[in-house]
């Protein structure tokens, strides 16, 4: 017998998902050419849907969940990769199509894994996650189509105390940007403002789509609900605003016209961190270590164990999760 491990599997019972914690031994885990211990993860919105059997995203059972982990190398048959390396790994339909960081060891292609950037650990880097890197991602996308903190007005971060929306206030406000934060949760209000929103905007002013146009408000904007929100959304954009659009928390429509972007000339830019090529990972796991504040990291943080985490993917799905969710793998 090899060397055994614990992982959450989720097997399908009729046609529900049903997750419970095994005793899995190495030579059950996919292949790959990485063999990773993996110490850290995350909860995501992805995840979220995954643990609850939602969206058809795994299409074989047993599965190990988890899109996210960070962990040390313990044997790569890739040179770039050596025993006792530091990885982190987001992206690549890991945690759909193929086992991912809800078990204590993984194995991967060398392609999908990045070294852990100087100045982030483990789990500052799971903290970060999927969530965090695709803010980072958003937040380039502005910067690529000349949205700058030199502009007058405010760059509005929609779904704000969720994950993608907290490292977004955190990340424009480091940056010099006027955030405004868009929530529905009014007790989320005093750590918005703590990571850097000047502005809170409740959610439900956000839903008025019959208008094409409304007055200018936003230089730019990350939004991670989609459906009326973002049509709202692109109805109130400056003259040349852009608009990164990262989630679906809303739903995956768009009740919007074409006017905004014919007579504004606004932009809709879309953000893909499952994909997202190599170097453009470096670049942005290397500016999430420099220019993302420690301190509003851990303050949007929860830690919790492995062995908790099934009624956290409930709680996400319902908007019941602020900020980060750091998860424990080796406790389960």
């Amino acid at each position: 017998m090899g060397e055994t491990f614990r992982a959450l599997v989720l097997d399908q019972q009729d046609k529900s998902v049903v997750g419970s914690f095994k005793t899995l031994e190495i030579d059950d885990l996919p292949e790959g050419e990485v063999l990773v211990r993996v110490k850290w993860s995350t909860l995501n919105y992805k995840d979220g849907m995954i643990l609850n059997g939602l969206g058809r995203l795994v299409r074989t059972y047993p599965h190990v969940p988890g899109v996210d982990f960070s962990g040390e190398v313990v044997s790569s048959s890739d040179d770039r990769y050596k025993p006792g390396d530091e990885v982190v790994l987001t992206g690549w339909r890991v945690g759909e199509a193929h086992w991912g960081g809800y078990g204590q060891f993984a194995r991967v292609k060398a392609d999908w894994l990045v070294h852990l950037p100087n100045g982030l650990d483990g789990a500052e880097a799971m903290a970060i996650g999927t969530a965090g890197f695709t803010s980072m991602l958003a937040v380039m996308a502005l910067e690529e189509q000349g949205v700058s903190p030199k502009q007058d007005g405010e760059v509005l971060v929609t779904g704000a105390a969720g994950g993608v929306g907290s490292v977004a206030v955190s990340i424009l406000s480091a940056l010099g940007y006027r955030v405004a934060a868009s929530t529905g949760r009014e007790e989320t209000h005093a750590y918005l403002r703590e990571l850097g929103a000047i502005t809170i905007i409740d959610r439900n002013e956000l839903t008025d789509t019959s208008k094409p146009l409304l007055t200018e408000r936003w230089i730019g904007a990350i939004d991670s609900v989609a459906s009326t929100t973002l049509a709202h959304v692109l109805s109130e954009m400056k003259y040349h605003g852009v608009v990164s659009a990262c989630g679906l928390a809303g739903g995956p429509d768009l009740p919007a016209t074409v006017i905004p972007f014919l007579l504004r000339g606004v932009r809709l830019i879309g953000i893909d961190s499952v994909m997202c090529p190599y170097e453009t990972r470096i670049k942005a796991w290397q500016r999430l270590a420099s220019e993302l504040p420690k301190d509003h990291l851990a303050a949007a943080t929860t830690k919790v164990a492995l062995s908790d985490i099934l009624p956290w993917g409930e709680r996400i799905l319902k908007g019941q999760v602020k900020g980060r969710l750091l998860i424990d793998v080796q406790d389960c």
